[in-house]
């Protein structure tokens, strides 16, 4: 892709997927066009800590299960609850957009932080 070519970068529920975020973000950073905008859709950290540990007994006692039940796959969907929890949380994930050069960054939880829209800017 040619560097400055994109209005818009959006990707969801991949980047925790990806093997170097910091590389994916510099990336978006280089085809988007100046103004260009970064959003990223992405499970997230649940806050307050009581629905946390409450979220954390259904990822990991339910959604495997479940998997299981529906799909005869028990695996897949237990890397789904360890890959959420093994993704930075909001304020760090900010930061990474940050330090990929992105400004204005922001963030809005959904649903306590079960997910989060991430937003910046090539200013």
């Amino acid at each position: 892709m040619e560097p400055d070519s994109y209005s818009a970068y959006t990707i969801a529920f991949g980047i925790r997927n990806v093997t170097h975020i910091d590389k994916a973000l510099d990336e978006a950073y280089r085809v988007l066009e100046p103004g260009g905008r970064f959003l990223c859709l992405e499970f997230s950290q649940v806050n307050p800590e009581a629905l946390r540990w409450i979220y954390d007994q259904y990822s990991f006692n339910v959604i495997p299960v479940m998997g299981h039940v529906v799909a005869s796959q028990w695996r897949p969907y237990q890397y789904l609850v360890e890959s959420i929890r093994k993704f930075p949380c909001q304020e760090d994930f900010k930061y990474m957009i940050e330090s990929a050069g992105f400004r204005c960054v922001t963030y809005t939880n959904l649903t306590f932080g079960v997910v989060a829209i991430h937003s910046g800017f090539k200013l």
